[in-house]
């Protein structure tokens, strides 16, 4: 049997999380929708795994596959095992820190069928208490790194919609936020999906680009609303700062050359080897971008396999 939907969440150390999100699905999707659940636990603790999966033991999901790796495999690797154990015309990777306001997974399926040119599409976020958050993002790019994203908003307004604007209508965009990402299933499969190099950080971007370029396009879906808690499974630390640089010279070297690669490198050792005079904590920083911040650097290397 083929689904229609095939939902893929990653589990990292969020037990609690996840089964909220599980619930919020169960709770908000309608009945009517053929779809399928599938959790990768990315080698989180045994404890945390126990407890997801004796939740989901006891639940009665009849639709649910739960896999544990034995590795960290990352955003991109993880939601690509997903993808092994999925049978369906759509997936929806899901954040395990969100929980759906309405029928996300319905509002993306009635928009995806009448929308030909639409590879992807992506709901609104709200935070916490349920204010709106920035859904879509522009391609990074040179012009992004100098100016930011309201520069280029105010200087090209045609092709750079506002991200803090109230949207009635689906809107074309650059890319939407990794948090829920909803693909039709040829348009992943056909670019092979997520770019397993990036352990963390910029997935989205370097996919919807890699989709544009073939013509298939990505849009905000305000209709669709979903809660999220953003980064539960992720502290913030100056490892994950030179993580997030990692993947943003990566995509921007694989995506728009090796010349805007070096301006971005050498403006950024700039500004960070001031910055560290001021605040020394951020001198890893300088000298990760000083040696140009290669992937066998990043956190990916540092994963262990762990069979326990």
């Amino acid at each position: 049997m083929k689904f229609t939907v095939a939902v893929i969440i990653i589990n990292y150390n969020t037990s609690s999380y996840t089964i909220e999100c599980l619930q919020s699905i169960k709770e908000k999707t309608s009945e009517a929708l053929s779809y399928q659940l599938i959790v990768i636990d990315n080698a989180s603790t045994i404890e945390d795994y126990n407890n997801l999966k004796t939740y989901i033991n006891q639940s009665g999901y009849n639709n649910l596959t739960l896999f544990r790796s034995v590795i960290n495999t990352g955003f991109g690797g993880g939601n690509m095992l997903g993808v092994q154990f999925a049978n369906a015309h759509y997936y929806a990777f899901v954040n395990n820190d969100t929980l759906l306001y309405n029928d996300c997974l319905q509002n993306c399926l009635t928009f995806m069928e009448k929308q030909t040119d639409a590879a992807v599409c992506g709901p609104q976020i709200l935070k916490n208490k349920k204010e709106q958050s920035n859904s879509f993002e522009h391609f990074l790019s040179l012009g992004k790194i100098f100016l930011g994203s309201s520069g280029l908003e105010k200087l090209f307004p045609g092709s750079k919609p506002k991200r803090k604007k109230n949207y009635n209508e689906p809107i074309k965009v650059d890319y939407v936020n990794g948090s829920f990402m909803f693909f039709r299933a040829a348009d992943f499969d056909t670019i092979g999906g997520f770019d397993t190099n990036i352990f963390l950080f910029y997935e989205e971007n370097d996919i919807c680009y890699r989709l544009k370029q073939k013509k298939r396009y990505t849009y905000f879906l305000p209709q669709a609303s979903y809660i999220h808690y953003e980064g539960k499974s992720q502290k913030t630390t100056i490892k994950k700062k030179l993580e997030l640089k990692t993947s943003m010279l990566y995509v921007l070297h694989k995506n728009k050359g090796y010349g805007s690669y070096l301006i971005a490198r050498y403006f950024l050792l700039l500004r960070y080897t001031l910055t560290s005079l001021v605040k020394p904590k951020y001198f890893p920083l300088a000298i990760g971008l000083f040696i140009g911040l290669p992937l066998f650097n990043s956190l990916k290397q540092d994963q262990q396999i762990s069979k326990s």
